[in-house]
């Protein structure tokens, strides 16, 4: 299926059942948004569209779901977030993709007014400069919601997503996409193309090593992959309680998870394909831990064999990662810096 077949879909379900209460546009979102028309969908990929309504909070999450042979994706955006065009600029997640995104329905036109307006603007180098700050500040944030005595999974979950935005500041600095699941694989693609700058030399290495992956073998993240779809499986099968990423432990989920995991291994990409590996096998223990604690206890063996992997013994060594990552975080900005000032799409 071609990208354009897909917004198609996309375009339809939003007509069929995206005019909630309060509807005020909706738009794609994502690394659709960085691919052709004309190009090929992933089957391993899904896509995420976004609803504008008053008042998101009102509305039950959707999440990932299956819709004329496409994995579907929605999210809730507040018509407050899309109030101004600085607030759209100063945020990371949302500027790059929404001066990109296809329109899927805007019923005033507001929508397209403030889209040309961000697109003018995106690559001002003053806003480019706030995002990368803006992710910087969110790995900080994720670092420090790891807690002594919270549950390992948890702890790992906060120093896995702290370790992972370091990819996105060099991302957004680049004004490439701050992907998801392929962040280190889209991250190593940007650092190549900067490798005369002295401050990325030698970068993709140190960020493999702060997660931990960098000497670990595709034989290793094979066996670590098959043990997380078997708790990603019993997961799934056990799952009752509400998680914010509940939609992700399903049948449409898994396809991203476990099989876009599996094509990065296959494709050599393991190191690269351990972050999201880990990411999800924290989220299997943390549905098994809530709905079914004696199934997790057959999983977790699996879950230390992937920590000790990557370089996790211990709650203090995650502490320490955390640290190490956190004490990183200056010579990322220099190198951001550096692609700022190297990057000829990045306008005065």
């Amino acid at each position: 299926m071609q990208v354009q077949e897909a917004k198609q879909i996309a375009r339809e379900w939003v007509q069929e059942e995206g005019h909630l209460p309060g509807f005020g546009g909706a738009f794609t979102h994502g690394s659709i948004n960085w691919l052709p028309d004309d190009a090929p969908l992933p089957p391993t990929s899904d896509v995420d569209l976004m609803l504008v309504v008053d008042r998101p909070a009102e509305h039950p999450k959707r999440g990932k779901f299956r819709h004329r042979g496409v994995t579907l994706e929605v999210s809730f955006l507040g018509v407050d977030q899309l109030e101004t065009p600085e607030r759209i600029l100063g945020d990371y997640h949302l500027a790059g993709n929404f001066c990109r995104a296809t329109l899927l329905d805007d019923p005033t036109g507001r929508l397209a007014s403030l889209q040309e307006t961000v697109a003018r603007a995106y690559a001002r180098r003053f806003w480019v400069e706030a995002r990368c700050r803006h992710a910087l500040a969110h790995s900080r944030q994720y670092l420090h919601r790891r807690r002594d005595g919270d549950p390992l999974h948890i702890q790992a979950m906060a120093w896995l997503f702290g370790a992972g935005v370091t990819t996105h500041v060099l991302l957004v600095a680049g004004l490439e996409n701050p992907t998801v699941r392929t962040r280190y694989v889209a991250v190593q693609r940007l650092l190549a193309g900067y490798a005369h700058v002295a401050a990325c030399r030698g970068l993709h290495q140190e960020l493999l090593e702060l997660l931990g992956s960098a000497a670990l073998s595709q034989a290793a993240a094979g066996q670590h992959l098959a043990a997380m779809a078997a708790a990603f499986d019993a997961a799934q099968a056990a799952i009752r309680s509400s998680f914010p990423f509940g939609t992700d432990i399903s049948p449409a989920g898994r396809i991203v998870a476990v099989e876009g995991s599996r094509a990065l291994i296959s494709r050599g990409d393991h190191r690269e394909a351990l972050f999201w590996i880990g990411v999800t096998y924290c989220r299997c223990m943390e549905v098994l831990h809530a709905d079914a604690p004696a199934q997790a206890a057959r999983f977790l063996p699996g879950f230390h064999r992937l920590l000790a992997d990557l370089g996790i013994g211990t709650p203090a060594d995650l502490k320490q990662r955390c640290a190490q990552v956190e004490a990183f975080l200056p010579r990322l900005w220099t190198a951001a810096e550096a692609i700022l000032a190297a990057n000829p799409r990045v306008l005065a």
